[in-house]
């Protein structure tokens, strides 16, 4: 005999049923062969990848009432009814319930949310019933309401009674789900925080494990899964883009394994005919996905979760910031240890600083310190300007800096620069003609989140102001924003470091002095000794061009000493001029 299998296409009268020897069964077609059939839901433990620690949670919770009951039957316990799975989009909490029934050998019923609304008066419920009777009846089993939020919100929130009454329903078909029936619920949601509260007492939802962004060690294990059957050339290093890759979730590495693929095709179409049946078997030898190919992938892709957010990795580097060497090593001192030796701050038993606040003049480098600092820790940089938190709408300034916090934690490690902090950080109860007290609201809020701050979360939170003296006294105490950095206007070898700098990417005529140009940019910042190299090089290509449109040659465009200081003279007026007043 040989053994053939089939795909069930329907079943009648109910969605589930048990195969027993009354049960008729309808043959139509050929046998379907394995190899052709998708197996999507044969997914196991070594195909979930970088939530190690979340897994053995769930394996302790679901693994063992399952398979083994009579361990809490011996010890005089309940197991556990439910389990509440919560993370960004894409971390992979589906995968990893389809994982556990799978292993398990538990029958999986699938609930999308929206799925079983019904606009017909009392069938929302009755659908809702229907799975909880079929999972017991074909126990062991779990129940997986995918996107639960959206059928169980806070009741005193919501406007719809279908949305009260399926509420209602849930609750009491898991507080009659029996201790011993062998079945257990999970429920998925990117926002546990609303769902109705009664759902998250012990004996319904017991557990509540946070599925959150993958660590690099993570992210190295999901790479490897998606890149196990992919053709790789020799220089891919799934460590360097790893390292590259800071607030990536499953499906954002594999939408990138998946365009670095779509990378290597391009290359190739030059050379393939669409219109052939089939492909060359020594074009097809010669594909191999390279390193390249992943570092295109990565310009063009970004975290799903942190879309909303501008959060980029900035690829400023000591480097470019001319002078300021104290201020870089307290930076190094205060960021950049913490987040690559830990290890020594545990073994002190100290606590690495939250945060420091940069003043000083304007274009004197503050933000672009915050970006360097950045780079260097190899983290994102979410740059916040303080006016774009504040709305008109009651209640709404906060929930912007909650969710500012919250992309920062899901991009960790990351640097949190909150530019013109003074515009929402001023002493309370200063605000002049703020009747409702938003600013004040504002100000407690961040207050609570830099409190909240896990200091496993590497968030580091940077505040730059020219107007330090009007910052609200609790926002600086130890434990928020303790250290504060003075960032003065360049002295004379740091301006001679900020000419090197910026122009070090720029052909210069040889009687070019930059000392001298120090010198006479006295009370210049660094923004001003951007734009002077700026307009400098712009006089230099335009000059170039008008001699090549008058035939006479354009030869070499240099930087020539005139018209640096003819730009500078112009400048310097202005300056003065916008001083004075």
């Amino acid at each position: 005999m040989r053994s053939v299998e089939f795909k069930v296409i329907e079943t009648d009268p109910a969605e589930y049923c048990i195969v027993a020897p009354d049960t008729e069964i309808f043959c139509d077609g050929e046998p379907v062969k394995r190899e052709d059939e998708e197996r999507l839901d044969d997914v196991g433990y070594d195909d979930v990848g970088g939530v190690r620690k979340q897994m053995a949670q769930i394996r302790e919770l679901v693994e063992l009432p399952l398979r083994h009951p009579q361990l809490f039957k011996s010890i005089g316990v309940k197991p556990p009814k439910g389990i509440l799975l919560f993370g960004p989009p894409g971390s992979g909490k589906t995968l990893i319930a389809r994982a556990v029934a799978n292993e398990t050998g538990a029958f999986f019923f699938l609930i999308n949310g929206p799925e079983i609304m019904s606009k017909l008066a009392g069938e929302s419920e009755s659908n809702l019933r229907k799975a909880f009777e079929e999972a017991e009846k074909n126990a062991p089993s779990i129940i997986f309401i995918d996107e639960i939020d959206s059928i169980a919100p806070k009741r005193e929130k919501t406007n719809g009674e279908v949305e009260r009454r399926i509420v209602s329903q849930l609750l009491t078909l898991m507080d009659g789900l029996k201790s011993r029936a062998h079945v257990i619920v999970m429920g998925a949601t990117n926002r546990p925080n609303s769902i109705d509260p009664a759902l998250r007492r012990f004996g319904r939802f017991d557990r509540e494990i946070d599925i959150g962004v993958p660590d690099e060690v993570g992210r190295l294990e999901v790479l490897r899964i998606h890149t196990k059957n992919m053709k790789l050339a020799e220089d891919v290093e799934l460590e360097h883009i790893s390292r590259d890759t800071h607030g990536y979730v499953g499906a954002d590495l594999a939408a990138l394994c998946t365009e670095a693929a779509l990378q290597c095709i391009r290359e190739k179409m030059d050379i393939i005919d669409l219109e052939d049946e089939t492909i060359d078997a020594e074009i097809l030898n010669s594909m191999a996905v390279t390193n390249d190919h992943f570092k295109t992938a990565l310009t063009t892709s970004n975290p799903s979760a942190l879309r909303e957010t501008v959060v980029e990795v900035p690829n400023v580097s000591w480097e470019d910031i001319g002078g300021l060497e104290n201020v870089k090593r307290e930076l190094q001192e205060t960021v950049q240890y913490p987040v690559e030796h830990p290890e020594k701050f545990e073994k002190f038993g100290m606590s690495p600083s939250k945060g420091v606040l940069f003043y000083g003049p304007p274009g004197c480098g503050k933000t672009l310190l915050a970006k360097a600092i950045a780079n260097e820790c190899q983290a994102n940089f979410i740059s916040i300007k303080g006016p774009e938190l504040l709305t008109m709408w009651f209640g709404e300034s906060e929930a912007n800096v909650r969710e500012i916090f919250d992309k920062a934690r899901g991009s960790a490690p990351c640097v949190l620069f909150f530019d013109e902090l003074d515009s929402i950080a001023t002493q309370r109860g200063s605000s002049v003609g703020d009747a409702g007290g938003a600013a004040d609201r504002v100000l407690n809020q961040l207050l609570t989140e830099m409190d909240g701050m896990n200091a496993k979360k590497t968030v580091f939170i940077i505040g730059a102001t020219n107007r330090p003296d009007i910052i609200d006294p609790a926002l600086l105490r130890p434990g928020r924003l303790d250290q504060l950095i003075y960032i003065p206007l360049p002295d004379v070898e740091s301006r001679h470091q900020i000419f090197k700098a910026c122009l070090r990417k720029s052909p210069l005529a040889k009687d070019i002095d930059l000392s001298a140009l120090a010198k006479y940019t006295q009370g210049f910042s660094g923004a001003d000794i951007t734009e002077i190299c700026q307009r400098a090089c712009k006089y230099a290509i335009r000059e170039n061009i008008e001699k090549t449109s008058r035939g006479r040659g354009g030869g070499r465009t240099t930087l020539k000493p005139w018209r640096r200081m003819r730009w500078m003279r112009s400048l310097r007026s202005g300056l003065l001029t916008s001083r004075s007043r």
